[in-house]
């Protein structure tokens, strides 16, 4: 399977795309580029950038920071992309993965591509194919062979450093020890450790977008590490055997939201109870949400932090019954201190329920049962979140979802020509159009 994974990574070509693989690609594109604009208004991207400027200079190779154009190496421009993407919990992810592909490969891969002037879009996007169908195995292998749940970062750094060595023509023998280095020097973090205590570390996919950058350096300098367990060890053979053939490209879900995916089940059944009978936040006694344990877990009905918030469950139900939605204003700044939604959050109950554990991680339910205070009590029933690859955000959904994350930050024209080029690449795009169009900085303050 070693063999076939590095004939993969070097050989897949832009031709054996199925047109839904070519389509779901381009819409991730788009979705992380609208969740990025969002992430460098908040004080976790200012601080990572200018770490990235002070700390990861290079005499060479420098690229642009993601919608900042400061400059500075790879593995800090992948470090400052990823974790400004995932400042706003907004991105796409896989279900059985637990976490996301896209927002550590695609700031690792805009860097890569930037110093290979030959690369044509068609190969940008075979490239961003390449890492999630990389990334998302070797995170189902993880969590197959290890004791722990650990953040996307630490099976990111594998499929960025794939993308790394693609992109840089690495051997064979090289690409097998980056993949090695990338494993044991990837970031093991433990993602329930942050889903008690959030703070900005979160899910370690900028720390694993450095990782991979640097162990696909380090591999073409000679440096070893192979072998890598996710991708060599008997016990995971299985989750290999069908690459190339089962596109995972395809299994992504996109969140309407940016908070944990976990919480947005409850969100959606809050929606949709508040369009069925047509009641309002003032006439809550109280609220009680059936979820399984993870989601249980998110437990902050009070955050002063948007990492608290976002990995809340209560909070974002209480902001969507007062406001009617969740959107980024809801989830930083003033938001945190809106006192309708404290009072309510405070009032919400979390219920751990045995049958949705069962169906996790493949299935993410919850329920949510509103008292009224003229007792009337009403049932949600089992919910899903919207935007699940069975469910999945239209196109306009996500057009949408990007003028709403981006407005704050840059102008309508640059933003519409983000959009033109994500959903004509392979076709009519262009590299040095989109370059242009994200590596400008944002009309947001630099001071966190």
């Amino acid at each position: 399977m070693n063999q076939v994974l590095l004939k993969f990574i070097h050989n897949c070509h832009y031709e054996q795309l199925p047109d839904s693989v070519v389509h779901s690609a381009r819409r991730a594109v788009l979705d992380l580029l609208g969740v990025a604009v969002a992430g460098t208004s908040t004080n976790l991207s200012k601080i990572i950038r200018l770490h990235a400027l002070e700390q990861f200079g290079a005499m060479s190779s420098k690229v642009p920071l993601l919608f900042d154009g400061r400059m500075t190496s790879l593995s800090g421009a992948a470090l400052a992309g990823g974790m400004t993407i995932d400042s706003v919990d907004a991105h796409d992810g896989h279900k059985l993965t637990k976490g996301h592909v896209g927002c550590g490969v695609l700031p690792a891969l805009l860097g890569f591509s930037f110093l290979n002037t030959a690369l044509s879009e068609k190969q940008f996007l075979t490239s961003l194919v390449v890492g999630y169908e990389v990334g998302v195995r070797c995170g189902i292998a993880l969590h197959k062979t290890a004791c722990d749940y650990h953040t996307s970062g630490a099976w990111v750094a594998l499929a960025v450093a794939a993308v790394g060595s693609r992109q840089m023509g690495l051997t064979d023998a090289q690409t097998r020890e980056a993949l090695g280095i990338a494993e044991y020097h990837g970031p093991r973090s433990q993602m329930m450790r942050c889903i008690d205590h959030p703070t900005m570390v979160k899910d370690g996919s900028g720390w694993g977008a450095m990782a991979g950058v640097s162990a696909a350096l380090l591999a073409r300098d000679g440096f070893t590490g192979a072998p890598a367990i996710t991708t060599e060890h008997e016990d995971v053979a299985d989750v290999w055997s069908d690459l190339g053939v089962i596109w995972r490209m395809d299994e992504q879900y996109m969140k309407p939201y940016p908070v944990c995916r976990w919480a947005q089940p409850g969100v959606i059944a809050v929606l949709e109870l508040m369009k069925r009978h047509d009641f309002s936040y003032e006439q809550i006694k109280e609220v009680e949400i059936g979820t399984f344990h993870e989601s249980a877990r998110l437990a902050t009905a009070r955050p002063f932090t948007t990492e608290q918030a976002q990995y809340s469950l209560p909070f974002p139900v209480a902001a969507a019954l007062v406001h009617g939605g969740v959107g980024v204003n809801e989830i930083e700044g003033e938001g945190l201190r809106n006192e309708k939604v404290t009072s309510l959050s405070a009032r919400i109950k979390l219920v751990e329920v045995e049958q949705y554990n069962e169906e996790f991680p493949a299935r993410r339910f919850s329920h949510v049962i509103v008292k009224l205070i003229d007792g009337t009590v009403l049932d949600s029933g089992p919910t899903e979140a919207d935007g699940d690859p069975e469910s999945p955000l239209t196109d306009e959904q996500i057009d949408e979802k990007f003028d709403r994350f981006s407005r704050s930050g840059i102008s309508e024209s640059r933003a519409e020509s983000i959009k033109d080029i994500a959903w004509s690449f392979g076709e009519r795009s262009s590299l040095d159009l989109l370059y242009k169009a994200i590596f400008e900085k944002c009309d947001v303050s630099e001071e966190p």
